[in-house]
């Protein structure tokens, strides 16, 4: 097919949709959300729907000891290596109905569409499902893309166990969905990825495409405040060693800390301990976790240092024990600069309004990327919704992040 030609085609939104939805009532909530957390019976139900639509488009689907899905379509030159699209099927308990899910459907969407217009590309193109990617039953999140690009161990992967203590071994056993092939990375040429952007910026730019260039940085951190448990009656002030005394100001310096680095810097307090969490007794300890981002190195290293010293500061004075321990973290990640190009090719040539970003959310392309060149595309949701059964985007949205995932991989594949 001449090149002109390649370049009108587009995808059938409709069909999309209907996928999209479709997957949507599989765990479907109250609130117009989905729940199919890894390796439930509800995930269960979307893969094997998934798995359906793939083999009826003539795919060849695989499934490796993760319970990662591969399909793969053929090109003319079976000596090239292929150009992989991905994303996740799995979702938050109180999830929406677009995240991750799009992008596998697009990229099912995007080899439908090559198949109805009889385009045959060179190298052979090949979609993936991460098994766990959101890690809200199996920790840690992206899972299975992280066992593929060696990030993670299979077998530590394996015993991973959730709030009930079933093993992810078992349960990928249980569904049907233990899969023979070896979990790890196999020769890629270029991996894309197109998501929700899961946060306001392009809607309120009127952007529709995002061309996404990296994955900013985060440390997650537990910082641990001990004092002396006591009666809260008959001990004064000032003669405690009450944690919650410095509690605040480490907020604070922390608040004040992410506005000194913004826009770009992050803070978040998502949980707290309190021991022995009884009204009327100063607690021993409080346990504060604490997430920081950035999409520079340095400065996130820089946040680091200053968080440490400021909290053994304060606590020296106060005469507070203060531990910063670091439980986890997601290097700053740059995508590669030949896939970000394809990307804004198509984008241009499509003609959508769009603006380079950082993805302020970790995804499987930050663990894909170690291990082949890689590249993503966010579309704008409502309000910037997500993780959230209202999570929204519109049709017109979702059609133009696909054409322009079609586009990409046209452009990396050859036809």
């Amino acid at each position: 097919m001449k090149k002109e030609m390649t370049r009108s085609i587009r995808i059938n939104g409709e069909r999309l949709w209907r996928r999209i939805m479709a997957m949507a009532e599989v765990g479907a909530t109250e609130k117009g959300g989905s729940n199919r957390q890894a390796l439930t019976d509800e995930d269960r139900e979307g893969r094997d729907m998934f798995v359906s639509w793939c083999n009826d488009a003539g795919l060849d689907v695989r499934i490796d000891q993760m319970g990662n899905i591969f399909a793969w379509r053929h090109g003319s030159d079976p000596m090239q290596t292929p150009v992989l699209a991905s994303s996740h099927l799995d979702t938050q308990p109180t999830g929406g109905r677009f995240d991750g899910v799009y992008g596998v459907l697009a990229a099912l969407e995007v080899m439908e569409t090559l198949n109805e217009h009889g385009i045959e590309t060179i190298a052979p193109l090949v979609l993936a499902s991460w098994t766990n990617e959101e890690g809200a039953r199996f920790v840690p999140a992206m899972m299975g893309s992280g066992v593929f690009a060696g990030v993670f161990d299979l077998k530590e992967a394996w015993a991973s166990e959730d709030r009930s203590g079933t093993s992810l071994y078992d349960e990928l056993e249980r569904i049907g969905y233990l899969g023979d092939r070896p979990a790890e990375a196999f020769p890629i040429r270029a991996a894309l990825e197109v998501h929700i952007e899961q946060g306001p910026i392009l809607e309120s730019k009127a952007r529709q495409v995002g061309i996404v260039t990296g994955v900013q940085g985060l440390r997650w951190y537990d910082i641990t405040l001990s004092g002396d448990e006591c009666h809260a009656g008959p001990t004064p002030m000032k003669q405690r060693r009450d944690p919650f005394m410095v509690l605040g100001p480490v907020l604070e310096f922390c608040y004040a800390m992410a506005e000194e680095f913004s826009p770009s810097a992050r803070v978040t307090f998502g949980d707290i301990k309190v021991v022995p969490g009884a009204r009327n007794t100063v607690p021993g300890e409080v346990t504060l976790s604490v997430d920081l981002r950035h999409h520079d190195a340095g400065i996130l290293d820089l946040m680091d240092a200053r968080l440490r010293e400021y909290v053994e500061k304060l606590c020296g004075a106060a005469g507070i024990n203060g531990m910063v321990e670091e439980v986890w973290h997601m290097p700053v990640t740059r995508f590669d600069q030949g896939c970000i190009e394809a990307v804004r090719s198509a984008t241009k040539q499509l003609g959508y309004p769009c603006i380079d970003m950082v993805s302020g959310a970790g995804h499987d392309s930050l663990y894909i990327a170690k291990v082949a060149p890689a590249s993503m595309i966010f579309v704008p949701c409502e309000n910037g919704l997500s993780h959230n059964e209202a999570e929204n985007v519109s049709l017109a949205d979702l059609e133009a992040g696909c054409n322009v995932l079609l586009h990409a991989m046209l452009h990396i594949a050859g036809s």
